[in-house]
């Protein structure tokens, strides 16, 4: 080629049944059990096992596709809809086009196939999902265009067009996934009463920090994460007050020590910036990104003079580096010329600490300040029950519970897990007067029967068991399944129960509970 000559090259390439980025669904695994279903997930390096590609967040591009399925089936990308036309070569086919005119990291390409329908629930915004779950998905993410606005107010324009919504079958591994111009959500954010849709303001802010921002490699996935973290409890604090904003942030401290307890003080991804050398980035991904990263911003906006003069600096860091993909370094270079007349505040900070030493229990060097007005009311409840003698459980009653949210629920459960277990006598007293056992709310069950378990009650066995197989999502199904695994009254049902589903998980789940059960071939 003579410089400046471009070429087209064309690639005939097929994926594998195995592949790790797609799970492909039969007719029964499906709500509607009539049609097959495939979804992708690319992220943090399964593109790969898709199509051809450099498969790193360092490059961006553009992509245009077209897509041949059943004709009764719809195919969604992370891209535009640009129309559907019968396919040509097969009167049974349709072809879907697609277009994605924002460059784009790989991991973000995306695609899904099945009987999906479609509710309007914003000027920009469908919600995808199977037939029997559209109408419930509407009511439940109807706050969406809410916090679209809210988000633009704080981070500036919106440049995507479309932010659709896609619901997609309970294997789903993540909570949510940023794909660009289609959100990816879990069925296990549907409590019915909105209380989960802090995953939605999450995946919109990504679309400023991550999709437009990028981290240049995953070593500086907190980049991503802990700015949209950032973001979600901004645009919560909008909507819902300033103390739902403190509290939702004293939950994530509370969240990643959880996650220090996991992982051990001295394992070297509770550092902000791992080396990732030779690392399955499947078997790194935890809180720490997120709610370590979310500490280090939390604390700088205290620093730095508040809020509005923080978000001042996330509004200029976003246009600054656009459409590129940068490194902490970047950052914080960036962060001292914002702030150069705030440099002596800066250079008190312990960076090495917080950015690079597992130190004490991995957690961050300072604690930032919290206000806890919510969260008194979860802390003395949980202390009571921590303190409770045989005698005293019959001073518990329904009432205790009268006035808490289900974010409060949420809190009062995550702190009895960061103590020692309850005493079985406990948790069935719990029970007696909570009745837990009735929530269907994802996140409340979830911690409710690790605590079950935790506890040795052999009564919440079949209920774990089932909450870590009806449903897929891995911040539910690794911990649940790795409790089972350590109560020696059910190790071996839940070596069983992983075996028999193991066909039907996704692939990444199946890999990661594998090794959490010592199973993996």
């Amino acid at each position: 080629l003579r410089r400046g000559q471009e070429a087209i090259v064309e690639i005939s390439f097929e994926s594998s049944p195995t592949s790790s980025a797609l799970q492909w669904f039969t007719p029964e695994q499906t709500s509607g059990k009539k049609h097959p279903f495939l979804f992708s997930q690319c992220q943090a390096t399964h593109c790969r096992a898709i199509l051809p590609c450099q498969d790193t967040p360092a490059v961006k591009l553009t992509y245009y596709a077209e897509v041949s399925v059943p004709k009764e089936l719809v195919a969604l990308m992370s891209a535009h809809r640009v129309g559907e036309t019968p396919d040509p070569e097969d009167s049974s086919r349709k072809i879907y086009r697609f277009s994605q005119n924002v460059p784009i990291p790989c991991y973000l390409i995306a695609l899904v196939v099945g009987a999906l329908e479609s509710r309007e629930i914003g000027p920009r915004t469908l919600v995808w999902a199977e037939k029997e779950l559209v109408d419930k998905s509407a009511y439940e993410f109807a706050e969406t265009e809410a916090m679209l606005q809210t988000a633009e107010d704080l981070a500036g324009p919106y440049i995507w067009g479309q932010y659709d919504l896609l619901v997609l079958p309970p294997s789903f591994p993540y909570g949510g996934m940023e794909n660009p111009c289609l959100t990816f959500v879990t069925p296990t954010l549907l409590a019915g009463d909105r209380s989960l849709s802090g995953v939605i303001a999450h995946e919109i802010s990504h679309s400023w920090t991550g999709n437009l921002v990028t981290n240049k490699t995953w070593e500086h996935f907190w980049l991503n994460e802990g700015h949209t973290v950032y973001l979600e409890r901004r645009i919560g604090g909008r909507l819902f007050g300033e103390q739902l904003r403190q509290f939702q942030a004293l939950g994530g401290w509370r969240e990643l020590q959880n996650t220090m307890n996991t992982l051990g003080e001295t394992n070297p991804i509770t550092s902000l910036v791992p080396n990732l050398n030779e690392v399955d980035l499947d078997s790194a991904y935890s809180s720490v990104p997120y709610e370590k990263g979310f500490a280090l911003l939390f604390h700088l906006e205290q620093l730095l003079g508040g809020p509005d003069v923080f978000i001042g600096f996330l509004k200029t860091y976003i246009q600054q580096f656009a459409y590129k993909s940068i490194t902490t370094e970047d950052w914080k270079k960036f962060l001292y010329s914002y702030f150069k007349d705030k440099a002596d505040v800066l250079d008190k900070v312990d960076w090495n600490s917080w950015l690079h030493a597992p130190k004490k229990k991995g957690m961050p060097p300072v604690k930032p300040t919290y206000d806890m007005t919510l969260a008194n009311a979860c802390v003395a409840l949980s202390q009571r029950w921590i303190k409770a003698e045989e005698s005293d459980l019959c001073s518990f009653s329904s009432a205790d519970l009268k006035e808490m949210s289900s974010h409060q629920l949420i809190e009062f459960l995550g702190l009895l897990l960061l103590e020692a277990p309850l005493p079985v006598s406990h948790v069935k007293q719990m029970q007696e007067v909570y009745n837990f056992n009735a929530i269907t709310n994802s996140e409340i069950r979830f911690r409710w029967l690790r605590l079950c378990i935790q506890a040795k009650w052999q009564e919440a066995i079949p209920l774990a068991l089932k909450m870590a197989t009806d449903q897929g999502r891995m911040k539910f199904t690794r911990p649940l399944f790795r409790d089972l695994y350590n109560f020696d009254k059910s190790r071996d049902l839940a070596v069983k129960a992983f075996l028999e589903n193991r066909a039907s998980m996704h692939p990444v789940t199946s890999m990661l509970v594998g090794k959490d059960l010592k199973q993996d071939q």
